[in-house]
């Protein structure tokens, strides 16, 4: 489904990115990695947010890399960033409005409506009328992937998408991410919480200084605590 090949990106004299590559088909790939790491980098590359300057992107087999967000975006690519960006004057029924009638589902089993949001979101329902800045930080991530959804997109990245969320908020967004695949969307997950990561993707990619350091299954790393302090710094303790 999505492929990234020898990816380069660079902040004025600064290299973020260096060679990148990964590819993945139908089922969740979850990225993680310390804070600046570029993995949010890697993100707004593949939606065109940021120029790469060198390196190959492709959905589906199609090069998408230089077309621009919004050209990536009809290709197929929805993205649910990182801090929700959602608009704090708009309501709920707003926000999705104006994604909901764009085109016809890039996936095969897709069929994200308004309708369907509700229903699978009640608590979107509930706040409909509710502007963006009256909405809690798990209410705020329900309508920016709700948003994403709407796209009915080939791929969505989502990137930190449990950040800051209250542990049952976090357990309803696994169960979210889970049945993506059922309908024929990919998910690519950028995540510092490597529970989350692990639980909803089988492979796990772990980005350090802004490469590609392993590719292995998710259930290695979530059992192997040196793995996990060499990559994440992620050590036990009797204080934690």
């Amino acid at each position: 489904m999505l492929s990234v090949r020898d990816l380069n990106v660079h902040y004025g004299p600064a290299q973020i990115l260096h060679g990148v590559s990964l590819t993945m088909g139908d089922a969740p790939l979850a990225v993680v990695g310390r804070n600046g790491m570029g993995k949010t980098t890697l993100c707004q590359a593949i939606m065109g947010l940021t120029d790469a300057s060198a390196g190959e992107i492709r959905l589906d087999g199609r090069r998408v890399e230089g077309l621009g967000a919004r050209r990536v975006a009809r290709s197929g690519i929805a993205i649910v960033p990182q801090g929700r960006r959602v608009f704090p004057s708009l309501s709920v029924d707003e926000h999705l409005s104006l994604v909901a009638p764009r085109r016809k589902a890039q996936s095969p089993s897709a069929a994200w409506t308004l309708d369907r949001v509700y229903e699978s979101f009640p608590r979107l329902a509930e706040r409909r009328r509710n502007g963006g800045s009256q909405l809690s930080g798990g209410e705020q991530q329900m309508l920016a992937i709700a948003r994403a959804l709407l796209m009915n997109p080939r791929l969505v990245i989502m990137d930190e998408p449990s950040e800051g969320l209250a542990p049952v908020i976090v357990d309803h967004l696994v169960e979210i991410l889970r049945h993506l695949a059922t309908d024929g969307i990919g998910l690519l997950l950028i995540e510092q919480n490597l529970r989350v990561a692990t639980a909803v993707a089988d492979s796990v990619t772990v980005m350090v200084n802004g490469r590609i350091a392993a590719v292995l299954p998710a259930s290695q790393l979530l059992e192997d605590e040196a793995l996990q302090s060499r990559y994440l710094g992620i050590a036990r303790s009797h204080h934690h």
